[in-house]
């Protein structure tokens, strides 16, 4: 199936890196009984903490559903029909939103391999443009930034992100350094149940604010 954007472009979504795969079996076993939960997405990690939150009454956060125009399907049986084509309707915003505490939550997923830095080039101008919109509005917008090779997951505030976005079309840098992230940002702490339990660095965020 080919999706594509609305200005035509074509979609291309992420691969799994070859050189990651592990040659020994039993070291992936071993791997399995010691990270039970580390070979996840980010995006499905969030997804266990929001089923957490909300079969406790604790919040209310949800993946943003992405409507899609299907403009050619294919009918290899008569029970069965394959989409072939298939455009977004309209540009993506943010990932997650959702209400805690009484506070709009509004927040996009992001990952890096990069050790030493977020580069910018990970986040899109409409993002930033539409949690600017939801800020003014008073509702709490952040980025949900993994750095995956550290295993370090940080809640980075819309203001240090709309910093650092301005002094990059000033020509300054175009990534966030980790030292950033470390100073201004709220790590998230692994635990038990949920293994990240974002919203305790979300409360840090509340009370900054």
């Amino acid at each position: 199936m080919t999706i594509r954007y609305p200005n035509g472009k074509k979609f291309i979504p992420k691969q799994n890196d070859p050189k990651q795969k592990t040659t020994s079996s039993a070291k992936k076993a071993q791997d399995l009984l010691q990270f039970s939960n580390r070979g996840k997405r980010l995006e499905d990690e969030i997804d266990e903490s929001n089923a957490f939150y909300l079969e406790r009454g604790i919040a209310v956060i949800h993946k943003k559903p992405v409507p899609i125009q299907i403009v050619k399907v294919a009918y290899p049986s008569r029970s069965a029909a394959v989409i072939q084509e298939a455009y977004f309707r309209t540009p993506s915003t943010t990932d997650y939103n959702g209400v805690y505490k009484g506070h709009y939550i509004d927040f996009d997923a992001k990952e890096t391999k990069n050790k030493t830095s977020f580069p910018l080039q990970n986040v899109h101008e409409h993002q930033v443009i539409h949690m600017k919109q939801a800020t003014a509005q008073r509702g709490i917008c952040f980025l949900f930034v993994s750095f995956s090779t550290l295993e370090r997951f940080f809640i980075l505030p819309f203001q240090v992100l709309e910093s650092a976005w301005e002094n990059m079309h000033r020509g300054e840098r175009k990534s966030i350094p980790l030292s950033v992230f470390e100073e201004q940002a709220f790590e998230i702490k692994e635990s038990y149940a949920p293994r990240l339990d974002y919203l305790k660095a979300v409360d840090e965020l509340l009370l900054k604010q």
